[in-house]
């Protein structure tokens, strides 16, 4: 079990996930594909020369998927119950194919279930960088986690 306890998280805790990826455009294009997001801004790149970005913007919704995933191995993995909800999903800059990522989690609230005496309610704060350590994405995810069994 690689996750963390309920018991054993503090406020103001931090992790620096050790796993970086580099996105590319197969994940974007598949993910894409695979969620029949039609937009030109993941799918045509010479429609993307014309704008700002210059070229095709990594999916949004991959990026918080991958900056989640890659934060669960040191945090919930084993120990999470149930994820209860994402909040305040930011995505700051783009992220584009070639981009390597690496994500930091700090812990915002701690607090006991009233209806479950082994379990609580924890608040994360996620936040991927790019190579560059520019923001591309951040959100708060609460899940409901084990506490340490007796």
């Amino acid at each position: 079990m690689a996750g963390v306890w309920f018991d054993e998280l503090t406020v103001g805790q931090k992790f620096e996930h050790p796993i970086r990826r580099t996105v590319t455009e197969t994940d974007n294009v598949l993910f894409t594909a695979m969620t029949h997001n039609p937009a030109l801004l993941h799918l045509d790149e010479e429609y993307m020369k014309g704008t700002e970005f210059g070229r095709r913007v990594v999916n949004s919704a991959f990026t918080l998927g991958l900056m989640v995933g890659i934060s669960v191995g040191d945090t919930t993995l084993g120990t999470a119950v149930a994820n209860l909800g994402w909040d305040e999903v930011r995505f700051p800059a783009p992220l584009f194919h070639g981009d390597t990522i690496h994500v930091e989690t700090e812990v915002l609230e701690l607090r006991e279930s009233k209806s479950r005496p082994d379990q609580g309610i924890v608040v994360f704060l996620h936040r991927a960088y790019n190579q560059h350590d520019e923001l591309v994405a951040s959100c708060k995810r609460a899940g409901l986690q084990r506490k340490r069994p007796q």
